[in-house]
C-alpha cells in the first residue's frame, strides 16, 4: 500500500502511528511545504522570546521517521490533487501517486485587505517556525509593535515581542481578548496580566490603515480615528483551513474538508485531519473545523488507522484551548459561554489579585464546559468527565474547589476514568 500525507504537523504524526498499527511494511511518504521536521508550534512564540532555542523545536525523536520508515520530503508544496489519477502534484511539477491520501495541512493565517499594507517590508504574521525566527531575525530593527488580533496566536506573538523589550500594543475588534475560546472575566484577568508586562490592550476597535511612505511604516490608524505610532505590525487575526489546492480534486470542502468519522472525504481513498478538517462536534453532532492540537493527533490516529483498513471511529471533537502568558495557564473546554437562561447553571471562583479564576458549565447535572485560570493542575479529569458524560451530582460541590481531583470522585467513577478510553480524553 503507498500512502501519501500531505503536511507533517501532529495530526500527520498521528496518522503515521496509526497506519503502523495496522501496517508495518506499507511506504508512507509525507509531504511539508515548510523546511522543518515535526515542531511545537505553541513554542513559537518561545523560540522568539529567546527561552526556547532552535533544537528544542522538533519534538520527536531523531529518528521517528527512520523507525517508522517514512520518506519525508521537506520543502514539497502541494499544489493540485488529481483524484482521477490518484495523484498530487508539485509546485515544482513533479508528480506522486498514492493508494491512500491524508490532508493534514493545517490552517493559513487570514490577513484581510488593509489600507496601505501592500509594500510595507514589516507586516508579519505569526504561525509557523519562520514566521517566528524571521521576526527574531529583524528584532534588532524593531521598537514599536502594534498586534492585529487579541486571540491565542496574538497573545503569544505579543508575549514574544514584550519577552525582547519591545514596545507591544494589542488590537481587538471584539470587546475582550481570548474572546472565541474564553469568557468575560478569564479575558480580564488575561487582560491585567499582559497590562502588567506593560503590553497595551485596545478592545472593540480595529486597524484601518497602515501608515508611512515607501516601504515604512509610521504607525496605524484605527477605526476609531487614533493613530498608534509603531514600525512593525503582526497579523494575528486567525487561521483558515488551508485547502485551496483541493480545487478541482472533488473532495467537498465547506468551511474545512469535510470528513465522516472515519476521517474520509467525499471521494473514497482521500482522508483529512487536525485543524484543515471539518469534522463532528462532540456535544452538537454537527461539523466544525477543530483546530485544537490533541484534537488534531486523534483525528490523525484515527485517519492513520481507516486508510490502513482498520475500524476506529472518531468520537467527535471537544472545543479545548490552552495557553501560558507570563506564567499564567489557562484552559478552556466546551461550552463557555452558556445562553442565558434555565438550560445551563455556572458555577464561579475568582480571586483576580492571585490571577485565579474557575467557571463551571452544567446541563442536566452533566458538566459540559470549563474554565480555568492560573491553577489548571486536573484539567484532564474535567475533560475526562465531559467525555465520559458522568452525572456531577455526588461531587458537585467540590467542582471549584481548588484542590478537586480524583479523590472527590465516587469509586466506579475513578475506575471508568482511569479506563484506556478515560485515558485517550
Amino acid at each position: 500500500m503507498n500512502y501519501v500525507i500531505i503536511g507533517n504537523s501532529v495530526a500527520a504524526v498521528g496518522a503515521i502511528r496509526g497506519i503502523r498499527k495496522i501496517d508495518a511494511t506499507g511506504h508512507i511518504t509525507v509531504l511539508s511545504r515548510e523546511n522543518h521536521v515535526a515542531y511545537g508550534r505553541p513554542l513559537i512564540s518561545y523560540l522568539l522570546g529567546g527561552t526556547v532555542t532552535e533544537k528544542r523545536m522538533p519534538y520527536l525523536p531523531e529518528d521517528f521517521y527512520r523507525k517508522n520508515q517514512v520518506n519525508l520530503l521537506l520543502g514539497a508544496e502541494v499544489v493540485a490533487v488529481e483524484s482521477g489519477a490518484s495523484r498530487v502534484k508539485l509546485a515544482s511539477g513533479e508528480t506522486i501517486p498514492y493508494d491512500k491520501l491524508l490532508v493534514a495541512t493545517g490552517g493559513d493565517p487570514f490577513v484581510p485587505p488593509i489600507e496601505g499594507m501592500n509594500g510595507k517590508e514589516k507586516v508579519f504574521t505569526f504561525t509557523t517556525w519562520d514566521d517566528a525566527a524571521k521576526l527574531k531575525g529583524l528584532a534588532y530593527d524593531i521598537d514599536k509593535v502594534v498586534v492585529i488580533g487579541g486571540g491565542l496566536i496574538g497573545l503569544k506573538a505579543a508575549e514574544g515581542l514584550s519577552q525582547l523589550d519591545k514596545q507591544v500594543t494589542i488590537v481587538e475588534l471584539a470587546d475582550r481578548i481570548l474572546s472565541a475560546a474564553f469568557d468575560r472575566t478569564a479575558g480580564r484577568i488575561v487582560a491585567k496580566k499582559m497590562k502588567a508586562n506593560g503590553i497595551e490592550v485596545l478592545t472593540e476597535d480595529t486597524v484601518v490603515r497602515i501608515d508611512g511612505e515607501g516601504s515604512e511604516i509610521t504607525g496605524v490608524t484605527l477605526k476609531s480615528g487614533e493613530f498608534i505610532a509603531c514600525d512593525t505590525v503582526v497579523v494575528a487575526i486567525g487561521v483558515r483551513p488551508a485547502a485551496g489546492f483541493l480545487k478541482g480534486s472533488g473532495v467537498e470542502v465547506n468551511r474545512g474538508v469535510v470528513v465522516d468519522d472515519r476521517m474520509e472525504t467525499s471521494v473514497a481513498g482521500i482522508f483529512s485531519a487536525g485543524d484543515v478538517a471539518e469534522a463532528r462536534d462532540f456535544f452538537s453532532g454537527g461539523k466544525n473545523p477543530m483546530p485544537i492540537w490533541p484534537d488534531a493527533y486523534i483525528q490523525g490516529d484515527v485517519a492513520g488507522i481507516s486508510m490502513a483498513g482498520g475500524q476506529k471511529d472518531y468520537q467527535g471533537g471537544l472545543a479545548m484551548n490552552s495557553i501560558e502568558l507570563f506564567k499564567v495557564p489557562t484552559i478552556s473546554m466546551g461550552i463557555t459561554n452558556p445562553e442565558l437562561g434555565e438550560r445551563y447553571q455556572v458555577l464561579t471562583y475568582q480571586n483576580p489579585e492571585k490571577y485565579e479564576y474557575r467557571k463551571i458549565v452544567l446541563e442536566n447535572d452533566l458538566l459540559v464546559g470549563v474554565v480555568m485560570v492560573g491553577n489548571v493542575d486536573r484539567a484532564g479529569i474535567f475533560a475526562g468527565i465531559i467525555r465520559d458524560k458522568v452525572a456531577v451530582a455526588p461531587f458537585k460541590e467540590h467542582l471549584l474547589a481548588p484542590d478537586f481531583g480524583f479523590v472527590h470522585l465516587p469509586k466506579e467513577i475513578r475506575s471508568s476514568l482511569f479506563a484506556p478510553q478515560g485515558k485517550a480524553a
